[in-house]
């Protein structure tokens, strides 16, 4: 290859026992680096995991998901966090993660470094390690979150019990959010000579994602912003005559185009089933209409006339079929590991460096006593070590980025750039801004309502805004002059776009050969999906993330939005290292960072398990593989659920004693995970009967005085005075021009190093900073006007 792995250099001690930490670290293997698991006598928890139950593994076997996530690193045991060749380690290290595990905490891992030590330390918990939640001792794990940061109240029919979604979904994202962090945290490291200490949230990870842009919507829009409840899409899976098949219709169009696509299109002027209001009042007529036409045909052949229309489609990935699928099949998206098993490989590509294929996966403790990290010395860079940089400068400071993302996932990842220090330049055009300016926000009677949308404002902070109708010659003239000035060029239109534009890679790099281009498309810039449109909900159908959520007799449901923000952590993530490795070679770096591939590596749990065991998962309601019983109760009051989730054997007793039933303790068939498992709607039964008589308050206050890991299933409007959000700082205070002062969703994790918080600007007007920008590229005043006459920029989208 052209170039080292950008990471190459890079010693990470992991110090985990849970799916965030590892997933970072083999984020960070991924690119190069050097990563040491430093575990207890034994071993890793995460060894002897498996979703589908109790492991007996022989000699040379290793769980499935930690094939997947340990491949490539080295195992190093230690009999504590006192020991002193541990000790050795952490001091020998550029980057430590600790989540708490083995007594490695943030606390100990500070203890043993002196102050402004050259050190990353990436500490991952499930609240970070201050606030009423951590002081309390407030236990929870992935279900529990899910219920606190409002994703399980959004999902499933009003009136029926709340739905999480499949697949510990939140751990992953907060495991990229960390592996982001690390490789900025590396990145400010080489250039001022300083580490820093990054304190990441789940739970917040979760709320960013997940759960907390309603809450948001409620900030921005207050008692004009929808009310809270559940609701599903439709149309959205579908049975057809041999399988399944996901739909989603974002737009009015999309809508119109499937009524056409199902032979109804006497219905097109039916404004009461355009609506999504009324599609849910007419839930059962819509859904015999829909079902009928798809049950006589099959899955192939929807989606190919599906596609023909432009509706996002996709057939739905389950852990048997998808490697089979042909996007993924021609495009080579599953690679084979060190142990023969299919995975999801690197979610990036580039033809500057090649991401480590699986590596083999350490026996515990095979490296011990045979790793050494004498003291650093780091290679010559292009921008040397500064030690009179201020102690405050971020990461991405001094990097300049052209910004033509749209919806969330573009957002996403230039959004995380931004607060990282970047000048974010963000570019719409004048026909067709960022789609999310009209979603979430105000109607088209108010003045400049296209500044109103909720995610809009949630997900542009920190940029400046750029109008320019690249259709016209002119305005790409303007684009490749902003682009001679920049380092990195992010986009995440369907391939033709930029094509359409004359602004794909050769383009790029002929205006500036050290600029870098991060394309996320929604399937690949080749294979027979790469034209088709997709939205996150099309990904999460595809990739397998919809099978593992709904009710075990229902149809599968889609998680939601995730994989936007998913697919942004992942391209902000190489999007660093394409930096890291341009400043070595001085040669810009071309990064394809498919939207499916990094929805694929979240949710790779369901296909490793097949591939290594022969097993399929599936989903299973509220319940779930680590923790019984796990559900939600309906307490006393109006639609308020309390989320219960009995994690170890020692919490059950507890569990018992504080609902009443101490009968239930002394049943010896119910002293065990897999025993309460067996019987699973008697002890539901039991906890629904006694929450029933209580007021949610009650409920979770007994059962977390108890030491039962417990939740309200939290509308995200409340995440807005939740106390541990307000303690951490988490919601940032944002002053728009239009929109007011609201508050808006941070980043889930707290710097040593950026203490003023994340956000500094609110998102830009649309075109706000048009004379601006092209001025500092060179334009005249006159010149800038004459674009302005000419429709080419502007301050308020073209046909509104």
């Amino acid at each position: 290859m052209d170039s080292p792995l950008p990471l190459a250099d890079v010693r990470v001690l992991e110090c985990t026992g849970n799916i965030p930490g590892a997933y970072c670290g083999k984020m960070l293997v991924d690119a190069g680096a050097q990563v040491v698991k430093l575990e207890p006598p034994q071993g890793d928890p995460l060894r002897s995991w498996s979703a589908s139950g109790d492991l007996v593994l022989g000699p040379g076997e290793h769980a499935p998901l930690f094939q997947f996530l340990a491949a490539g690193k080295r195992s190093v045991v230690s009999d504590g966090a006192e020991s002193p060749a541990a000790h050795d380690l952490v001091r020998g290290a550029d980057i430590v993660i600790v989540d708490g595990t083995g007594g490695w905490d943030l606390a100990r891992v500070r203890s043993l470094l002196p102050p402004d030590d050259e050190t990353v330390v990436i500490s991952i918990t499930p609240f970070g390690t201050e606030g009423p939640y951590v002081d309390q001792g407030v236990q929870a794990n992935e279900f529990i979150l899910q219920a606190l940061c409002g994703s399980t109240g959004s999902r499933g029919w009003p009136g029926e019990e709340p739905l999480q979604a499949g697949g510990r979904t939140g751990e992953w994202v907060a495991g990229a959010y960390a592996a982001f962090a690390a490789a900025a945290g590396i990145r400010r490291l080489r250039r001022t000579g300083r580490g820093d200490v990054f304190d990441v949230s789940i739970y917040e990870a979760m709320i960013v994602t997940m759960g907390g842009l309603g809450a948001v919507a409620a900030g921005v829009l207050g008692e004009d912003a929808p009310p809270p409840g559940r609701s599903l899409e439709m149309p959205s899976i579908v049975p057809t005559a041999d399988g399944l098949v996901g739909f989603c219709t974002i737009t009015a169009q999309q809508f119109a185009d499937f009524l056409v696509l199902i032979d109804r299109a006497d219905l097109l002027d039916d404004a009461d089933l355009a609506s999504f209001a009324g599609r849910s009042r007419r839930r059962d007529e819509f859904l015999e209409m829909v079902h009928g036409w798809a049950a006589t045909r099959t899955t192939a052949e929807i989606v190919e006339l599906a596609a023909a229309l432009r509706i996002p489609v996709a057939p739905i990935g389950t852990p048997e079929t998808l490697t089979e699928i042909d996007q993924f099949r021609e495009r080579g998206v599953f690679v084979k590991n060190a142990l023969g098993h299919l995975q999801p490989r690197v979610p990036y590509r580039t033809g500057a460096f090649e991401a480590v294929p699986p590596g083999t996966v350490p026996e515990l403790g095979r490296d011990t006593g045979e790793v050494r990290w004498p003291a650093r010395e780091r290679p010559e860079r292009q921008h040397p070590a500064r030690p009179d940089a201020p102690a405050d400068q971020r990461p991405l400071h001094g990097v300049r980025v052209a910004d033509f993302t749209a919806f969330w996932a573009g957002p996403t990842a230039t959004q995380l750039l931004a607060a990282f220090g970047a000048d974010v330049v963000k570019i719409e055009g004048l026909r067709r801004p960022d789609g999310m300016r009209f979603s979430g926000g105000r109607p088209p009677s108010v003045d400049q309502w296209w500044e109103w949308g909720s995610v809009f404002l949630a997900s542009n902070n920190d940029k400046r805004g750029l109008s320019l109708e690249l259709s016209d010659p002119r305005a790409r003239d303007a684009a490749l002059k902003i682009i001679e000035g920049s380092d990195m060029v992010v986009e995440n239109f369907s391939p033709r776009v930029m094509a359409n534009f004359g602004l794909e890679w050769p383009d790029v790099s002929a205006a500036n050969p050290r600029a870098c281009m991060v394309r996320m498309p929604a399937f690949g810039l080749d294979g027979p999906w790469r034209d088709r449109v997709g939205f996150a909900q099309t990904m999460e159908q595809a990739s397998g993330m919809a099978w593992m959520t709904g009710h075990p007799d229902g149809p599968p449901i889609i998680p939601r939005g995730v994989c936007d923000p998913v697919a942004g952590l992942h391209a902000a993530f190489a999007a660093v290292i394409a930096l890291e490795n341009r400043d070595v070679t001085g040669r810009g770096v071309h990064v394809e960072g498919t939207m499916v591939e990094a929805a694929l590596n979240v949710a790779a749990e369901a296909l490793l398990e097949h591939a290594v065991r022969g097993v399929t998962l599936r989903r299973d309601g509220n319940r779930g593989p680590g923790a019984s019983p796990q559900g939600v109760y309906r307490t006393a009051g109006a639609d308020e659920w309390a989320a219960v989730a009995v994690t170890d054997d020692a919490q059950w007793p507890a569990l018992a004693a504080a609902i009443g039933r101490p009968d239930l303790a002394d049943d010896r068939d119910l002293a065990t995970r897999s025993g309460r498992r067996a019987r699973a709607a008697q002890v539901d039964e039991a906890i629904g009967t006694w929450a029933a008589g209580v007021d949610i308050e009650t409920a979770v206050a007994a059962l977390r005085a108890a030491g039962v890991p417990s939740a309200r299933v939290t509308p995200p409007s409340d995440l807005l005075t939740d106390e541990q959000l307000r303690a951490r700082g988490f919601w940032e205070n944002v002053r728009h021009p239009v929109a007011g002062e609201f508050l808006s969703t941070g980043l889930p994790f707290g710097s040593r190093t950026v203490t003023s918080g994340w956000v500094r600007d609110g998102a830009p007007l649309y075109g706000q900073h048009n004379h601006e920008v092209l001025a500092e590229v060179g334009l005249g005043q006159d010149e800038i006007e004459e674009l302005e006459e000419n429709g080419v920029i502007g301050s308020r989208p073209a046909g509104l």
